[in-house]
């Protein structure tokens, strides 16, 4: 049960992978508590995990099943914490987050080694603490220090927090020691045992800062129940720690059950299934991932710099190759520049920062590529130009090294037929800018041998991204679905709908960005270069709006050039279109001859949604989409879906299926020639 160490009992706390507290492991530390109670030669107690984390908190696995409630409950375990007659110090080397941070707020002490983390990340699953987090942090740090952490969710080392009072102790190593120190020194003292609900917090001065937290929500939190919820129960700090402890409750509890809560813990379980190969059957032996430790990356412009930068964060050599030496002497110039700015905002050390940059070597020469293990090319988005480079890529890497296009759309294959090998040869879809976005797509080529994807799923994870395995297929994934959902919202131009009706509809939602201003920001001639590519293949008869088209030719190409579908004036967009881009939606309704009509926010949320899940289905069906779930995860990643409303796929599960069918059906046939209604049932798992 425990293991006595001075008069001390050390209960390690141990469910791998991560200490996270199910039944089994809340019962035991109920037991190991009693047995420590009741054991004459124990003065104190210690609770410590492992070297990488004490607790992760609770098991997700339980949510909404009858473990979650099974007693003893973490409230339970914590209040028997708190009301032990002997101290309890908590011992925190690794990771304590959620409950198991939690648990160690009830604690009567604390040592933590200065790497340790700890934080309340339940807003990301839209719930709040519901162990006693909302109300004893405040008490043991700070009302600003405790709502920042928890209304932001991200873990603090405990170096961070050691000048405050959160912390008896914290220490290079050897956590379990201080912690034994603090345990006999507070059983010593002939004192009653420091508790959080002992400290008292000024009425006045809560009830200010939480109105001021209040109007500082943003959009997007009050869409979300959590943000308000957890205010409500920060508010009840008040008061006295046992009232607090029963609106923080009945808060949690109100919280379960919701859309937001229900869909962000989809979306953490489908961002973790989606990092995993679909099973290859015989084959799964093959996928042990080619080593990669040298990357070379073709191209110094603004995406290889950024995928060059990724790499070097995640501790990697790189090579960076282009043919031009003054955007050579750019590319590096921004790369230096990042980790010096980095250094001197105090967002790394001087020593990192010179550690990552002196991983950069900058060349000229193809032959440098024999060193690598990986060449990563981000030159233009043009097919016959990635087809040059691949042949000289294939020319000058070492045999096995792994070769990867960064393209957004192109056929992977027919860039791998300019090689000698194509096996070798896969798609790494980075999203810009690529050392902050997390997505990035794995497309696997007709020939690319499984320890090659094995490799970039591998490469995803270390660089610390969500990776996701895409068929070869124009677009993959993400630009798939994002076209038809930018397709159905340009038919709704001629309908008639303008496009800031379009815009403030889907970001009342909660999308980033409505897709006419995402439009602007990449560039209208992005969108009209992918659609002169695709041209000789589009029927006629399929219905098109040219309205993009008619923006690029008169000079309109977004942002950059000041005017796209809105106007600019020193980079801030214009409230609504001007009378050049609704003469041009005109003239497209009238060309087009259907009758024009207002359209409600709701219409365009759910003809733009309906778009989306109908591609899916096509993609999931196609092949495409290992999983219909892979679709969510690579809105959400890369396509400022909101995480909340867990992605198209999951917003179709909670929809009437006949009148999603009807829905999709209707909207589909006014697509006109060559639209087709995607397998619903198979993406919805029926």
């Amino acid at each position: 049960m425990f293991t006595n160490r001075g008069g001390v009992a050390v209960i390690t706390l141990d469910h791998p992978p991560v200490n996270s507290l199910g039944a089994d492991l809340r019962r035991a530390i109920v037991d190991a508590l009693d047995a420590a109670q009741n054991d004459a030669d124990i003065v104190g107690v210690v609770l410590t995990g492992n070297a990488k984390v004490f607790s992760a908190g609770a098991d997700v696995t339980e949510f909404g099943t009858p473990r979650q409630l099974q007693e003893p409950i973490l409230p339970t375990v914590i209040a028997r914490i708190e009301s032990s007659s002997k101290p309890v110090v908590a011992a925190i080397g690794g990771l304590a987050l959620g409950g198991g941070f939690e648990l160690a707020l009830a604690c009567h002490g604390r040592a933590a080694l200065a790497t340790a983390r700890v934080g309340l990340p339940e807003i990301t699953l839209g719930l709040i603490p519901g162990a006693g987090g909302t109300q004893r942090l405040p008490r043991l740090t700070s009302l600003e220090q405790a709502a920042a952490m928890m209304l932001d969710g991200r873990p603090r080392t405990a170096a961070e927090l050691a000048r405050g009072t959160l912390f008896n102790a914290v220490v290079e190593h050897d956590e379990v020691g201080a912690a034994c120190r603090i345990a006999q020194e507070l059983a010593a003292s002939g004192t009653a045992l420091p508790k959080a609900g002992d400290r008292t917090l000024d009425a006045a001065s809560v009830n200010e800062f939480v109105d001021a937290q209040r109007a500082a929500l943003s959009s997007k939190q009050k869409l979300q129940p959590a943000y308000g919820a957890l205010l409500d129960a920060i508010a009840a700090t008040s008061g006295p720690l046992e009232e607090g402890l029963k609106t923080e409750r009945a808060c949690f509890l109100s919280l379960v059950s919701t859309p937001a809560a229900q869909a962000l813990r989809y979306q953490f379980k489908v961002e973790r299934e989606a990092s995993r190969l679909p099973d290859a059957g015989p084959d799964a032996a093959q996928q042990t991932p080619r080593a990669l430790t040298t990357i070379a990356v073709i191209g110094a412009g603004t995406m290889g710099s950024g995928i060059a930068i990724a790499l070097l964060d995640a501790r990697l050599d790189v090579i960076l190759l282009e043919q031009d030496p003054d955007a050579l002497a750019r590319g590096q110039a921004r790369i230096l520049d990042h980790y010096a700015s980095r250094a001197k905002s105090g967002k790394m050390s001087e020593a990192d920062a010179r550690t990552r940059s002196e991983r950069l070597t900058t060349t000229l020469d193809w032959a440098a590529l024999k060193d690598a293990d990986l060449v990563i090319e981000a030159v233009f988005e043009e097919i016959g130009v990635k087809q040059e480079v691949f042949k000289k890529i294939d020319a000058h890497a070492r045999p096995g090294a792994v070769l990867a296009t960064n393209t957004s759309y192109l056929d992977v294959d027919a860039i791998a037929a300019a090689t000698s090998r194509p096996q070798d040869v896969l798609g790494l879809h980075f999203f810009s800018p690529a050392n902050i976005m997390k997505l990035l797509e794995v497309v696997r080529g007709a020939h690319t041998a499984p320890d090659v994807m094995a490799a970039g799923m591998a490469l995803g994870k270390k660089l610390g991204k969500v990776a996701v395995p895409t068929g070869n297929a124009f677009g993959f994934i993400g630009n798939r679905v994002y076209n038809a959902y930018r397709r159905e919202c340009e038919f709704m131009l001629e309908d008639g709908a303008w496009p800031e009706d379009v815009d403030k509809a889907l970001t009342s939602m909660g999308f980033a960005m409505g897709p006419f201003a995402v439009a602007d920001l990449s560039g209208l001639d992005i969108a009209w270069r992918m659609r002169k590519a695709q041209a000789p293949n589009r029927d006629p008869r399929t219905r098109y709006v040219d309205i993009l088209d008619k923006l690029c030719e008169a000079g309109r190409l977004g942002r950059k050039a000041d005017a796209g579908y809105y106007t600019y004036t020193d980079g801030k967009p214009s409230r609504q279109t001007d009378d050049v881009v609704r003469a041009l939606i005109t003239d497209a309704r009238e060309r087009r001859g259907n009758p024009v009509r207002s359209l409600s926010a709701e219409e365009i949320r759910r003809r733009a949604l309906l778009a989306m899940v109908n591609e899916a289905a096509l993609l999931v069906a196609e092949g495409v989409a290992s999983r219909p779930s892979d679709v969510d995860v690579v809105m959400v990643q890369g396509y400022g879906f909101p995480r909340w409303e867990g992605g198209p796929v999951h917003w179709a599960k909670q929809q009437d299926r006949a009148q999603l069918l009807k829905d999709l059906e209707q909207q589909v046939s006014a697509a006109g020639f060559g639209s087709a209604v995607g397998d619903v049932g198979r993406l919805l798992g029926e």
